[in-house]
């Protein structure tokens, strides 16, 4: 997984959504959803997410917009006419993807009466679907700044996702860049997976120091890339089912 080496522009100076600031407050990169296009043009930005989607997942989003292009069989104009940066095609795919993951758990939640079955779920069609692997590295550094658990019987709390991003932003070392705290899909995604966590949890199914982020880390986990469509498949369930046994509770 290459999220690690990702530069991620917070909030504040990438407009959401694909916008970039203009007179109106908006700017070329918000056109992609307010403005109808052509037929051509709108191919073309077809091409260009899902390229996007391909390449980031396979690359990390530390990748080049030439690279999107290639994939896209577009020239790299046409990437930037549509999108002005690389940080707004970036924030534009995690902010679909994370909404696409919020989908799944609320789906699991709603769907499957066992905890267990509701949890694994979601593992499933997450990684499935290759969303995990396009989440904001911020979702996915949220636990780098939690304190080891020092008493065993305490479950952790993980129900509020907003205090966990708070918790990073706050700790970020001088000079680095502060991390977006306000996210609110982000935030929508830890709340949702944290009921899942609650759930099984509370019904004795999950190891007690498991976290949301524990969680969200093993949808980004990938199996290494294999030529061979069924052999990648078969790797991937897999690596899923080791994870999954390894979040399981054991009898005391």
């Amino acid at each position: 997984m290459h999220i690690q080496d990702t530069h991620w522009t917070s909030a504040s100076t990438v407009a959401p959504s694909g916008a970039s600031g203009g007179a109106n407050g908006r700017g070329a990169g918000d056109s992609s959803r307010s403005t109808p296009l052509r037929v051509d043009a709108q191919r073309n930005l077809e091409h260009v997410l899902r390229a996007a989607r391909e390449v980031f997942g396979e690359l990390g989003y530390g990748a080049p917009m030439e690279d999107v292009a290639r994939r896209a069989r577009v020239g790299v104009g046409t990437v930037y006419r549509r999108f002005p940066s690389k940080d707004v095609l970036v924030r534009r795919i995690a902010e679909e993807e994370t909404s696409r993951l919020t989908d799944q758990a609320r789906t699991a939640l709603g769907q499957e009466d066992e905890p267990w079955s509701a949890l694994s779920r979601f593992l499933r069609t997450s990684v499935a679907s290759g969303a995990g692997r396009l989440l904001p590295p911020h979702v996915l550094r949220v636990g780098v700044a939690e304190e080891p658990v020092r008493d065993e019987t305490r479950v952790p709390e993980q129900r509020g996702g907003t205090p966990e991003l708070r918790l990073v932003e706050q700790r970020t070392a001088p000079g680095e860049e502060a991390l977006p705290a306000d996210d609110a899909g982000a935030a929508e995604l830890l709340e949702v997976v944290g009921r899942l966590v609650d759930r099984a949890r509370e019904a004795g199914e999950l190891r007690a120091d498991v976290t949301v982020s524990d969680v969200l880390l093993v949808i980004a986990t990938a199996a290494p890339s294999l030529p061979d469509a069924a052999q990648q498949a078969a790797a991937s369930a897999r690596l899923l089912d080791i994870l999954l046994e390894g979040l399981r509770s054991r009898p005391a």
